[in-house]
């Protein structure tokens, strides 16, 4: 099951949500306000290519969402439709905070640099969607592929402009984030782009996979610390994600868990045992236990995945655990640049 990209709980420091969320899940890998109003009415960067043709219609959950003509101001409600929007080379008018103020990940400054470096203009929301924010830059369109909240906001967001989201409720929780941006980029009239960008993610894990030929076959167990439970996150029925895309594979515990039943006891630790072993403890404090409280369990030290130093701990600090559960157009290879070392290293037990 893929897992929507980042919402709004998830991007709090204090509650990264990560529960029954895939963190092996399908990978590869503006500021348009009054005082910029000349070059907010331009396309932004990327915009003048796409072969589509307008008008443009999508049906939603919802209705159906007409686009008359090729949209030059795009708005965002969601973390994950703004990476779209600037995987695409597109800066927002106008994007939800989810840093709450604080740092902008390493992928996403990335590609911020790469569109001319401006902050992104945000609005607050810690009580969900502003719609007179979004209303007052006066966007051609709205991007909601990846939010929870569209039952709710979309019959705000329709007369504001064209709302760009999902054909069923369900895909809230069911689309891969391909599906997401092919979608949102038909709507833009930017297919071509779209296709350019799934290629390039795609080519950063074979060329990963290629330079680390000693993963391929080795059986791996990746688990999550909740405040309430250690999940089995790489359970059997899961979808390839970027570890076995890496050369990676399930173990045979894998069978025994998933995505409703997932929990790992202190009293079952063996139940993590692989090859390789990945770790993370997104909650930090509020986690069921800390990385040293763990790692000096007599169960957990007498496993011989950690006997062997084939262990790990994928941080959480940098976003990479979070960008593994809701991996998106922007953030995939990217994480594959930073997965790959840690790998390696648990490979070979240093």
């Amino acid at each position: 099951m893929n897992r929507l990209a980042r919402p709004a709980a998830r991007r709090r420091a204090t509650a990264r949500v990560l529960v029954a969320a895939t963190a092996c899940v399908a990978l590869v890998a503006g500021c348009g306000g009054s005082e910029d109003k000349k070059s907010a009415d331009k396309p932004a960067a990327g915009a003048a290519a796409g072969a589509e043709s307008f008008p443009v219609s999508l049906t939603n959950a919802w209705g159906k969402t007409e686009v008359a003509e090729k949209p030059l101001k795009v708005a965002t409600v969601s973390d994950g439709d703004t990476d779209i929007a600037l995987a695409l080379g597109l800066v927002p008018v106008i994007t939800p905070d989810a840093e709450d103020g604080g740092p902008v990940p390493e992928y996403k400054q990335r590609a911020i640099d790469k569109l001319g470096g401006k902050k992104l203009k945000t609005y607050d929301d810690t009580d969900g969607t502003d719609f007179e924010a979004i209303a007052a830059e006066q966007p051609d369109i709205i991007l909601g592929m990846n939010t929870w909240s569209m039952d709710t906001d979309y019959a705000k967001l329709a007369p504001i402009a064209p709302v760009v989201t999902y054909t069923d409720k369900k895909h809230a929780d069911t689309l891969t984030w391909q599906e997401r941006l092919k979608t949102a980029a038909k709507a833009l009239g930017m297919s071509a782009e779209a296709e350019k960008v799934i290629a390039a993610n795609e080519k950063a894990t074979k060329d990963a996979a290629a330079a680390h030929p000693e993963f391929t076959g080795k059986k791996y167990t990746y688990a999550v610390v909740h405040p309430e439970q250690i999940t089995f996150m790489s359970y059997a029925d899961q979808d390839a994600g970027v570890f076995e895309q890496l050369g990676f594979t399930k173990t045979d515990k894998a069978k025994n868990y998933t995505a409703e039943k997932n929990a790992v006891s202190l009293e079952n630790l063996d139940e993590l045992e692989a090859d390789v072993l990945l770790m993370t403890y997104p909650f930090g404090d509020n986690g069921l236990l800390s990385a040293s409280e763990l790692e000096s369990n007599k169960l957990f030290q007498s496993l011989n995945v950690v006997k062997g130093k084939h262990y790990a701990v994928v941080p959480s600090d940098n976003n990479l655990a979070s960008a593994l559960a809701y991996p998106d157009a922007l953030s995939s290879p990217w994480v594959v640049e930073k997965l790959t070392p840690i790998l390696a290293k648990a490979v070979a037990g240093k």
